[in-house]
């Protein structure tokens, strides 16, 4: 073992830079220039564990970027060592641990750690080379949201929290990724489609799937909370096959309302389905929408009764679930052909299966001696008349369609389902049709298209644009001790954007495509000497924001009035508020609405009192439902929500 060296000697050591298992020697050092690197090599090496003080002096760091990406850390502290002549290489696990090393801030001594931590391979600098070489994209199934799109999403988050808060809401937030396990087992076949983070070095996590299963992991950390209704808004991920102009992606944001707590039976059930129906008013889609509702224990019990095995009920609901977008003869060979199921078992599910209706469907199984003798099938026809006597009283029985097809294919569902259609949701092609196989072929062709883009292939539609249900067992779960009922919905907003801007645009209402919301344009002229009034301009604008009026102006000194008009027309701007240099001396504006036809007795606009603008301004937004102020209802007035 060398001796020791003596720690004075570091007054003669340069600037050291140990990265990734190697120790840069600053070029720009003096000392290091002078003593050469062979003969500062002969002097210096270190042990697998070494302690050094760096001098105070301010070197440049000729890497910066890469010692502050390296892992940052300290373990055992040894010491300097005196080297033979072999060149400065550390070991092959020896780490520097310094801090970041940006030059004008490294002016006091610092410790430097050497650990014997195994490199990060993974740890890979991706800066390009050439600028040029970046694509510019976002990733397969998202999107950048601006301007009128980014608009008229926030209006439908508004218009659904405003509903959520009526109903006694609480709001909660959740991180967008969870723990692994918490997510896994959750929801059956589409567990594929969960988003696994990379180990970091600390826990293994996923991006969320949903809303929902998150909320059950809080109410089981919070043992305290007995009941809550909660609201949330956020963004969820899924490896699902994307296609963006209808709404499907992998990136997108759910709205959720959910009930937790023991409760007579229905009632919160109840309550849900009608802060559906309220929401799809409010949104304006004036009844052009079904809530398709079914029960789990009744489905169950008629798998029970037709025969299937008990392993098989859950892949056989996962099949049968596809039955709105699939014929039944697409959905028998999967049954029979991929999950193993009798042939004459899956006829005798169709008998049930098919059936749709509401009071008169009901009373049809209730007469099943067979279904009935079921406990589980009579417990869930009890459960849907009671659910359809509340509907009634909540005015949404008129909404709703008992449909046996519907399985919803999430695990943790064990009573009443729902999900919410528009004509919009179905496809325009079933899966069976010419149309369709043509397509699959298609895309056989080049498997690389998996992730593909699917917004022109017709056989896929936009889906279900809300669903939820009943799960009285996910909290208990994580711990059985807390076991809590529950039930919710969960709207998906990006499918209710894809519709609502459909119809928008075939209806032409250029007013709900505004870039913003701003109310009004102030704006001015003048002749000769036109100093731009930039002053009064902002003095104006400060009156109108003071009275909670959104107004804008040009930051121009000596704007030209066209220049003015043209950016109030681009913006969508409803209001102009005009500024005349002797108009202002009598201490009145011109209020111009934009827009208006020739011949219109306002056409040029109509003069008001400066101290009276704001009032005059208000009642004229008031009337107009282009403006900010009108509800997302107000504003898609007569906007059919059909295909």
């Amino acid at each position: 073992m060398p001796d020791a060296v003596d720690y004075s000697s570091l007054d003669h050591v340069p600037r050291l830079f140990l990265v990734r298992n190697r120790i840069n020697i600053s070029e720009k050092s003096p000392r290091s220039r002078k003593m050469g690197r062979s003969k500062f090599a002969d002097h210096f090496s270190f042990s697998p564990f070494a302690f050094v003080f760096m001098p105070s002096l301010p070197f440049p760091l000729r890497s910066a970027r890469r010692a502050i990406s390296d892992n940052i850390g300290a373990r055992t502290v040894g010491r300097l060592t005196h080297l033979p002549a072999q060149g400065l290489r550390a070991t092959s696990n020896q780490i520097c641990l310094l801090p970041p090393t940006i030059p004008h801030h490294q002016i006091y001594p610092r410790p430097c750690y050497f650990s014997s931590i195994p490199p990060r391979s993974d740890r890979v600098d991706t800066m390009p080379k050439d600028k040029g070489s970046f694509n510019l994209k976002t990733p397969k199934g998202t999107k950048d949201w601006c301007g009128s799109d980014a608009l008229l999403r926030d209006r439908i988050f508004t218009t659904i929290a405003d509903v959520f808060k009526r109903h006694g809401g609480t709001a909660l937030d959740t991180p967008v990724f969870e723990l692994r396990d918490i997510l896994a087992g959750k929801y059956g076949e589409d567990s594929k489609l969960i988003y696994d983070l990379q180990d970091q070095g600390g826990e293994i996590c996923s991006l969320r799937y949903d809303l929902t299963v998150p909320f059950a992991r809080w109410l089981a950390m919070n043992t305290d909370v007995r009941s809550i209704k909660r609201y949330h808004i956020a963004k969820v991920y899924r490896r699902d096959q994307p296609a963006v102009s209808k709404g499907r992606m992998r990136e997108f944001y759910q709205c959720d309302f959910d009930i937790a707590g023991a409760f007579d039976p229905m009632v919160p059930d109840a309550e849900v389905l009608r802060i559906v129906s309220e929401v799809f008013e409010e949104l304006g889609w004036n009844g052009r929408y079904t809530i398709k509702l079914n029960h789990r224990k009744i489905l169950d019990g008629v798998f029970a009764v037709c025969g299937v095995p008990e392993d098989k009920i859950r892949p056989i609901s996962s099949a049968v679930d596809k039955l709105d977008k699939m014929p039944w003869a697409e959905v028998r060979k999967e049954m029979v052909d991929q999950k193993g199921l009798d042939g004459a078992v899956a006829d005798r599910i169709e008998g049930y299966v098919m059936n749709k209706g509401s009071r008169e469907l009901l009373e049809k199984l209730m007469q099943d001696e067979n279904l009935t003798a079921n406990a589980s099938a009579k417990a869930g026809l009890d459960d849907m008349a009671l659910m359809l006597e509340y509907l009634e009283a909540f005015g949404v029985l008129d909404k709703v369609s008992f449909d046996m097809s519907l399985a919803r294919g999430l695990d943790y569902y064990t009573g009443v389902i729902y999900e919410v259609v528009t004509e919009g949701s179905a496809p325009a092609v079933q899966a069976g049709a010419p149309e369709a196989e043509k397509a699959q072929k298609s895309s056989k062709k080049d498997k690389k298209n998996e992730d593909e883009d699917r917004s022109n292939d017709p056989t896929l539609g936009v889906g279900s644009v809300a669903a939820g249900g009943r799960y009285d067992n996910l909290v208990g779960m994580f711990m059985p001790k807390a076991q809590i009922p529950c039930v919710g919905i969960s709207f998906g907003v990006d499918r209710i954007f894809s519709i609502t801007k459909a119809r928008l645009e075939h209806e032409q209402k250029a007013d709900a495509f505004r870039s913003s919301e701003v109310d009004a344009y102030v704006m001015a002229f003048g002749g000769k000497g036109f100093t731009g009034m930039l002053k009064e301009r902002m003095e104006v604008s400060q009156k109108l924001w003071s009275a909670g009026i959104k107004a804008e102006f040009s930051y121009k000194v000596k704007p030209k009035l066209p220049q003015q008009f043209k950016a109030a027309e681009q913006g969508g701007v409803p209001f102009a508020i005009i500024l005349g240099e002797e108009e202002l001396k009598a201490g009145k504006v011109r209020i111009k609405e934009m827009g208006l036809p020739e011949g219109h007795p306002e056409k040029e606009g109509v003069e008001v009192e400066l101290t009276k603008l704001a009032e005059e301004l208000q009642q004229r937004l008031a009337n107009k439902p282009s403006a900010s102020g009108a509800t997302l209802a107000e504003q898609l007035g007569g906007v059919k929500i059909s295909a």
